[in-house]
């Protein structure tokens, strides 16, 4: 019952790809599936649709010795790891909860392809009660079989949880060493979903209930958002006062018991900047310091745009490098990027012509290639320009030599100079 000797992985991003790469070079026959052909034929080619460390190589591997394969049909199989989207739609009082439509459209890609004794889970961030929707939609397309949500631990088919918990640029490592949180519909579902973990996690799997595990993931992201948010408004109170936050965040953590996060220009990324707000969603009455948490963040990109504006406008001819657009150091990921909002944001202001560097990606998104700019080399953005605008604290941009900086206004975003 707990053998697995083929799963499919649907959905073949950030998350899916990896997972069905490690899964296949631990020796189980995976079939990935994904809407898009271009992936599809990019993956049976051996080559990921998207930089990562080390998933150039394992890819290529597990493909060549046919451990993996990609598909736009979900085939059968003994397990299945849905690995989808889930965005922001606009939720309750102006706030922002889940767009399920990609889980539901999965949902609806595999019942077709169950038989007796299958297992489903749902890797993708999600709002309590995600999984259970996710039985239920299975069990409308499938009333041959049975369901947790129905029959408990008696049901035909095994439903989970258990959250994606990985950093682009450590995926690879992390899908392996990583504890998990495996939350299922009954407590066989929870152990049926731990044996096919085991497979290839070495971290600590801890099991839960469905409900708790999707809690459990969006609790980590807000509880970061929420130090973040404090160490963000702290800097905006540090500049009304003149005070260098980042010399005062060291002396505070000095204290045995204070650990301040850096602030920055805003928070970026898929999980951060998305997940608490499905918190909100769920218990706006309750969920306060969560949402004015995310209300902090999603207005630094605006407080900062405000500062460089001030300052462009006291220069005759005022150029901007602006430096880096990913959304955290050392990748070229610009999901959610408040980098990318602040450029955009001065493109759009024409108060200064605009340099922009970013040396881990080799062109412009559409919405900042649209506006007219253009990437610019490190170098001759430094030379050129009369303001320094640090986003994002790549290690291309620790080794600057001060003195080509020394006659420029610098606005330091992540106080890494």
């Amino acid at each position: 019952m707990n053998t697995f000797n083929k799963i499919s992985v649907v959905g073949l991003g950030y998350i899916g790809l990896p997972t069905a790469a490690v899964f296949a070079n631990h020796g189980v026959q995976v079939v990935g599936t994904d809407t898009s052909q271009s992936v599809v034929d990019s993956i049976n080619a051996g080559k990921p649709h998207f930089g990562e460390p080390d998933l150039d190589a394992l890819v290529r591997r597990v493909v060549e010795n046919g451990k993996l394969s990609a598909s736009n049909e979900v085939q059968t199989a003994d397990a299945f790891l849905v690995a989808v989207p889930t965005p922001l739609c606009e939720g309750r009082d102006k706030d922002f909860g889940a767009d399920l439509s990609y889980v539901q459209a999965a949902a609806e890609a595999i019942a077709p392809a169950l038989v007796k004794g299958n297992l489903v889970i749902l890797e993708s961030t999600s709002p309590v009660g995600t999984t259970e929707k996710m039985a239920r939609w299975m069990a409308d397309l499938r009333p041959d079989l049975s369901f947790p949500h129905d029959k408990g631990e008696m049901a035909d088919i095994n439903i989970a949880h258990c959250p994606e918990r990985v950093l682009p640029g450590r995926i690879i490592e992390e899908v392996v060493n990583n504890a998990r949180v495996i939350g299922g519909m009954t407590r066989k579902c929870a152990q049926r979903a731990l044996s096919l973990y085991r497979i290839v996690v070495q971290g600590e799997c801890r099991v839960t209930n469905a409900r708790t595990a999707e809690m459990s993931k969006l609790t980590e992201n807000a509880y970061r958002d929420v130090n973040i948010a404090f160490a963000n408004e702290l800097s905006v109170i540090c500049d009304r006062h003149k005070i260098n936050v980042w010399e005062l965040i060291q002396m505070a953590n000095l204290h045995p018991r204070v650990a301040i996060l850096s602030p920055g220009p805003g928070v970026g990324g898929h999980c951060i900047a998305v997940d608490p707000w499905f918190i909100v969603d769920g218990a706006p009455e309750d969920a306060r310091i969560i949402r004015m948490a995310r209300q902090i963040n999603d207005a630094m990109p605006d407080y900062i745009c405000g500062k460089v504006v001030t300052r462009a406008q006291s220069l005759v001819n005022p150029v901007i490098a602006c430096l880096g657009l990913s959304y955290k150091a050392d990748v070229g990921d610009l999901r959610e990027s408040p980098a990318v909002e602040i450029v955009a944001q001065l493109a759009d202001q024409g108060v200064a012509e605009l340099l922009v560097v970013e040396p881990h990606i080799s062109a412009l998104p559409k919405d900042l290639s649209d506006r007219g700019l253009k990437l610019t080399d490190f170098d001759m953005a430094i030379e050129q320009a009369n303001v320094i605008l640090l986003l994002v604290d790549h290690n291309a941009f620790m080794h600057i030599d001060r003195d080509m900086i020394k006659d420029k206004f610098v606005i330091d975003t992540r106080g890494a100079w």
